[in-house]
């Protein structure tokens, strides 16, 4: 049987896909635009979206496991339970489901709160399911890189209280294990919930000090404005996302994002190896 990944041209998804080549497993992904899929191993192409009914049932024939993931969009709820209805009625019980760390609990930010009512719909219909509840991307630095090189600013408004952030490559590949476990388990698994964290908790400072470090120059935080980051969100994406970004980055600077005991001892027992840090990846991003 095979495992279909959807959001497949994504940087997890991408990671998700070489992960599950790389150990063997049988591969099919949803994609809108087939040319994007230039992945290592052989990798069946569906075309289509989430929101195109044919071409979801033709995707999930043959199907046992799905990683669903849906991009933040105006219509990502909607996506969410078309796409469960479907893989329902196709016969697929098993899911790694990409939610987002404190989904029950930040219900106020959008796109939090569709992940958090997909994970209920997940449960309330009975699928096998890993919900895998991702922090504050490292990969996101990527974004902000030109601002920390050009004027010596960190200028994320992650706060004091800390984010333990995560890397895709660790997201991408606990996804492909826990596929797999679900994929070749003889029967439908206990639902479970995994948080993804870094090895790290950092502060804007403490980000701001490792780039400070990695630069050879001294670089600030440019302090809990979340305001202030909605307004430059806005002169290149929507104002609804901008202020979606603002409602996230108030999150970030009225609890953090703080694992609970535990989190990362799982996540090294599932990879068999240490976590990838921020100070690595800031390293890597500049060169």
């Amino acid at each position: 049987m095979t495992i279909l990944v959807t959001g497949a041209t994504g940087r997890v998804g991408r990671n998700v896909v070489e992960q599950l080549t790389k150990r063997g497993a049988s591969v099919r992904v949803l994609t809108r635009d087939p040319a994007k899929t230039t992945f290592n191993g052989d990798v069946e192409v569906a075309k289509g979206d989430l929101l195109d009914l044919d071409a979801l049932r033709n995707a999930f024939t043959g199907v046992r496991t799905l990683f669903l993931l849906n991009a933040v969009t105006g219509d990502e709820f909607t996506q969410a339970i078309i796409a469960l209805n479907a893989a329902r009625a196709a016969g697929i019980e098993r899911v790694v489901y990409l939610s987002v760390f404190d989904a029950d609990r930040a219900v106020n930010v959008p796109h939090f709160a569709v992940k958090f009512g997909a994970e209920r719909m997940l449960e309330a219909m009975g699928f096998s399911a890993t919900v895998l509840r991702p922090s504050y991307f490292i990969d996101n630095e990527v974004m902000i890189k030109d601002v920390i090189m050009n004027y010596n600013v960190y200028p994320m408004p992650i706060g004091s209280k800390g984010v333990a952030m995560v890397d895709a490559r660790d997201i991408a590949e606990v996804a492909a294990i826990e596929l797999i476990r679900r994929d070749q388990a003889p029967g439908k698994l206990p639902s479970e919930t995994i948080n993804l964290v870094g090895p790290d908790t950092l502060t804007g400072a403490d980000a701001a000090a490792i780039w400070t470090e990695v630069l050879g120059r001294p670089v600030a935080y440019g302090g809990d404005d979340p305001s202030g980051f909605e307004a430059n969100m806005a002169t290149f994406m929507p104002k609804w996302m901008a202020y979606e970004m603002r409602l996230m980055a108030e999150r970030y600077v009225s609890d953090g994002m703080i694992p609970e005991a535990g989190d990362r001892e799982r996540l090294t027992g599932i990879l068999g190896r240490p976590l990838h840090t921020y100070r690595d990846f800031a390293a890597a991003l500049v060169g």
